[in-house]
């Protein structure tokens, strides 16, 4: 009999706020975190607005600014999540034996010294040819180590470690978008098969930088709605024009139930279910016919012991692209069938955009929260049906339902696919 796994605490660095609370109030009032771009200069580039976590220092969970100002964004988010979600869980003074707490995280790459590759580069173009001794002698001058070693993906996974003591299997996958779910998912069967009694698990990720809008723009992928910035995510809606990118970090501390129950923690629900799957199609592109998503799906349901027409809501991936939203319905109406009609789906990218590997866990996060509350938050800025997309997506506003189980997904570019089953905790 395989072990049975509950969330005993939760926190997130968000553009929506920095705190669940917070998140999830600005949720439930449909609030959009998407403004111009302030963290660097963005007037020359087809997007200029992106959700970005404002008025935050990692000083306020208790750290020191200054130990970390080096340290990638992403790294202070996942440590201001993961110090969030330990203290509330009240688990740390339960662990007597540190190999068995571990961390799992989905976390992107750094960010990029912009203003240092560019001296780099001047200093190397001399007579319109690239001098590569000259741009290595620059950057030896320039570039600073430890900077440069926040590049490395398992940098945030390191930190949290160290900071919690936690000696046990400590692992970070990049599967793009999907990162953080399959971390999620990954953990939950570490402590399923024994291998770990608690595992913090989560993502964090910031792309707003030069090279980051650089790279979507060249894909064509994000929103170009610069005039009226918290209307351009607008997932599944018939004008929909490209995603609007965000980022942040959300932590999980996932917890096996017998040793949770014994300690008393406080159960915020349960992971009953994860399913993984490959389009194995194209890198930017999900499969037409949906096979990957439907996959994981019908994987993470049948792994959770529940039929679909015991789902009460879906959290999609929702991208708000052309091809992502239409094919995500395409496949819930081949997972849910007759009832796919009166299946709840929505999409929270909506209001704070999408968070790239730290996505899936704060969208599980926000599934959490619909169950505890059984309010199903909306998607915000849906004006224009499309034939193509004729779900019920919880249009503009909240919507109170009783809500037991929530499917959450989680597609990723290069064709991978992820979905968490998430239930109420019951004996």
């Amino acid at each position: 009999m395989r072990r049975r796994v509950v969330v005993t605490g939760m926190g997130v660095v968000n553009p929506m706020g920095h705190s669940v609370d917070e998140l999830w109030e600005g949720l439930k009032n449909s609030r959009s975190g998407v403004a111009e771009i302030t963290i660097f200069d963005a007037q020359q580039f087809p997007t200029r607005i992106a959700a970005e976590v404002k008025n935050w220092c990692i000083s306020s969970v208790g750290e020191d600014a200054e130990a970390w100002k080096l340290r990638g964004r992403h790294s202070r988010f996942a440590a201001g999540a993961a110090r969030q979600a330990v203290e509330a869980s009240g688990v740390l003074d339960s662990i007597h034996d540190p190999t068995r707490f571990g961390v799992y995280l989905g976390s992107g790459e750094g960010g990029q010294d912009f203003a240092g590759f560019s001296q780099m580069m001047a200093a190397a173009l001399k007579n319109e040819e690239l001098d590569l001794a000259e741009f290595t002698r620059k950057g030896l001058e320039l570039l600073d180590p430890a900077a440069e070693l926040e590049q490395e993906p398992n940098m945030p996974a390191a930190y949290l470690a160290g900071m919690f003591n936690a000696q046990g299997p400590n692992c970070n996958c990049l599967t793009a978008c999907a990162a953080s779910s399959q971390a999620i998912g990954e953990a939950t069967e570490i402590i399923r098969r024994g291998d770990a009694d608690v595992m913090i698990s989560g993502g964090a990720h910031s792309m707003i930088h030069h090279f980051g809008v650089t790279g979507f723009s060249l894909l064509t992928a994000l929103s170009r709605s610069n005039d009226e910035p918290t209307k351009a995510s607008r997932p599944f809606d018939r004008l929909r024009n490209g995603f609007v990118l965000g980022e942040g970090g959300a932590m999980v501390v996932l917890e096996e139930l017998q040793r949770a129950r014994a300690r008393g923690a406080v159960i915020h629900g349960e992971v009953l279910g994860y399913g993984s799957t490959a389009d194995a199609f194209r890198i930017t592109d999900i499969h037409p016919d949906g096979r990957g998503a439907i996959g994981c799906m019908r994987m993470a349901i049948a792994d959770a012991g529940l039929q679909p027409e015991q789902i009460d809501y879906v959290n999609a991936h929702g991208t708000s692209t052309t091809v992502n939203d239409k094919v995500e319905t395409k496949a819930c109406r081949e997972v849910f069938g007759e009832r796919a009609q009166s299946t709840p789906v929505s999409s929270t990218k909506s209001m704070m955009g999408h968070l790239i590997a730290a996505a899936g866990a704060t969208e599980m996060i926000v599934c959490l929260k619909a169950i505890q509350d059984n309010l199903l938050p909306p998607t915000i800025n849906y004006e224009n049906p499309d034939p193509l997309c004729d779900l019920d997506y919880v249009p503009n506003q909240a919507r109170e339902a009783e809500c037991r189980h929530v499917l959450s997904n989680s597609f990723g570019f290069g064709g991978q696919n992820i979905s968490l089953v998430v239930g109420q905790y019951s004996e």
